[in-house]
């Protein structure tokens, strides 16, 4: 299994592998709905469509080294459309809340797509990176993640009222502007983009020594964590890619994050983006602070390497996975 994705309403769950198929699994049973087969190699990613765009939760796009992004209709379990224009392997994809799905390939090339006809439609061409591009984070990953839930209630609502609730908190974050899209690479280096208006890069954000293999977005959208093979972790300016001091120098670059000894592979944030947790070669998982100097926790327990982490939308606990083949569950 190489990639995991939760439809936004929680009632399935979809897991691509080396051999190209993707699995439907139900939600809570663990049964698995159905098998769809396309890719001729690695399902790289997957992205549901989001729920305030399609109460129904059908849609899933998957991305693959075979340099195609497949849309599928998981209720007729067939092909909705194929998607092709990248030279190379495709490594990430993300249905973003603006109906348009963003594919970062090994071409050094990130492409924007209106999920349109058989083929999709190709909206724009972002060029920057000068090598491949390993990952990308949109500021709308939370609310696309949790839209339909009301945390603070701790009910689950019908259909109807979760894509509602879903609406509204995209219509909130609209308001901070235009949704922004974060790309990584082997070049060393982040950008940042408004896809939806230009296809200039709002920010090149420069500062880490090797390839940068993971970052995402606080879910407030303010701030920027990337994990490198440099062993840092560093924070950004998730608006601008900018920082502006009182005396009227400006920086890129918020915060260094030192602590581990070997590459850190992966980063989250706490849904209320006070903290970031970071997964490394080393074998622990290292909580921080934003804007701290030292790591508040380091969590041992993994025999080695961890190679994924996830904090679950609530708060209260992180996942880690590694290559002792453990999965653990820490509680704050």
């Amino acid at each position: 299994m190489l990639c995991t994705a939760w439809s936004p309403n929680g009632k399935l769950f979809a897991s691509g592998d080396k051999s190209g198929v993707i699995i439907i699994w139900e939600g809570v049973k663990g049964t698995e709905v159905c098998r769809l087969s396309g890719h001729r190699q690695w399902v790289t990613s997957l992205s549901w469509e989001p729920l305030h765009l399609n109460g129904k939760c059908e849609r899933l796009a998957s991305s693959s080294r075979d340099g195609t992004v497949v849309v599928w209709n998981v209720n007729t379990r067939r092909k909705e459309m194929t998607i092709s224009g990248h030279s190379d392997s495709i490594e990430c994809c993300k249905w973003g809340g603006e109906n348009l799905i963003y594919t970062a390939s090994r071409d050094r090339t990130i492409r924007v797509w209106a999920p349109e006809g058989p083929t999709g439609k190709l909206v724009r061409t972002l060029i920057g990176h000068a090598h491949r591009i390993n990952a990308l984070s949109l500021n709308s990953d939370y609310v696309l993640r949790t839209g339909g839930y009301d945390w603070e209630k701790k009910t689950f609502a019908s259909d109807a009222e979760m894509v509602e609730c879903a609406k509204k908190k995209y219509a909130e974050l609209r308001k901070s502007g235009p949704e922004r899209l974060c790309s990584c690479s082997d070049d060393f280096t982040l950008f940042l983009w408004e896809p939806t208006l230009k296809k200039q890069p709002v920010a090149r954000l420069t500062g880490h020594q090797q390839l940068v293999n993971h970052m995402c977005f606080s879910p407030d959208g303010r701030y920027i964590a990337s994990a490198s093979f440099d062993k840092k972790v560093k924070v950004w300016d998730g608006v601008t890619g900018k920082w502006e001091r009182r005396r009227g120098m400006r920086r890129r670059l918020l915060n260094t994050l030192n602590g581990h000894v070997g590459a850190v592979y992966q980063v989250t944030w706490s849904p209320d983006s006070r903290f970031i947790a970071s997964a490394s070669k080393d074998s622990t998982v290292k909580i921080w602070k934003p804007l701290g100097k030292k790591a508040l926790y380091t969590l041992s327990g993994h025999l080695d390497e961890v190679y994924s982490l996830d904090w679950s939308p609530y708060g209260p606990r992180v996942a880690s996975g590694g290559k002792d083949r453990l999965v653990k569950i820490w509680s704050s």
